[in-house]
């Protein structure tokens, strides 16, 4: 369906044509209110001195947007980061979306030493900082702890689909861990759902991955195949002998679906 310049946005492509007010306002619905009240940042999304704490990239022509919300000005990290496109289909697709806790301690794992960036330990990995997460109770990819907010994260980021009159949107999981926790959020599988399987088929006792919990590195321990995050790290190590991706996701919008690939697998 066409998108005439008086007619409702359908897409992110469309929300980007409008004034930059308007599409400010529409993004912003992307940031929970538990989020904003958790920090006590008002609906304007500006500090007390009136500074903007919210940074939009959605240029006029482009297909996808950025959302990235700070607690405070000089804050290293975002709180809140979103990166959302449209599909060559015209689905709606989320690229990452992350929520820190910006008071937790920091863990480089998306930066070597020297400064040049890991891309989430895909490009290179800082293998110190992944071990002091991982014994620190996080998983691959995390630099701080999460808020535990996806519940009224996904109710947020629903609306806009809703908004833009779409009852479906998709997901691109980083890494083993989210693609289970999605699960749990009612998400299905596009793809990705037999190489799932045939990894928790791996970790059963006896199973070819269950077999190289040896120890022979710290991220890959006997006994890792029976947590949600242990099996993750060893798949973030190399565990499956090729990288963990193809794996695409989708949910319906105000519908669950039951879907589980780890059955009572805990975190």
């Amino acid at each position: 369906m066409a998108e005439g310049r008086a007619s409702r946005p359908l897409s992110i492509a469309g929300i980007n044509r409008l004034p930059q007010d308007e599409k400010e306002s529409i993004y912003g619905g992307l940031i929970p209110r538990e989020l904003l009240e958790r920090f006590g940042i008002g609906p304007d999304l500006r500090d007390a001195a009136g500074r903007r704490l919210a940074e939009f990239r959605c240029e006029p022509g482009a297909t996808d947007v950025v959302v990235a919300l700070r607690h405070e000005v000089e804050a290293e990290d975002p709180v809140l980061y979103a990166h959302v496109t449209d599909t060559v289909s015209g689905q709606i697709h989320v690229l990452l979306f992350i929520v820190n806790d910006p008071t937790a301690p920091r863990f480089d794992v998306d930066r070597m030493p020297d400064g040049r960036p890991t891309h989430f330990g895909v490009l290179r990995r800082n293998l110190a900082a992944e071990e002091a997460a991982m014994r620190a109770g996080l998983a691959p990819g995390q630099v701080r702890r999460g808020l535990r907010l996806l519940t009224p994260a996904i109710a947020a980021f629903e609306g806009l689909v809703a908004r833009l009159g779409h009852t479906l949107y998709f997901v691109e999981p980083l890494f083993y861990h989210n693609a289970v926790l999605f699960e749990r959020y009612g998400f299905g599988y596009q793809r990705g759902r037999r190489m799932m399987e045939g990894i928790h088929a791996g970790f059963q006792p006896g199973g070819g991955l269950a077999l190289q919990l040896d120890g022979s590195t710290p991220f890959r321990p006997p006994g890792a195949g029976e947590t949600i995050r242990g099996r993750s790290w060893a798949i973030h190590d190399g565990i499956l002998g090729y990288a963990f991706e193809g794996v695409t996701m989708f949910k319906h919008v105000g519908r669950s679906l039951t879907v589980s690939t780890f059955p009572d697998g805990v975190w």
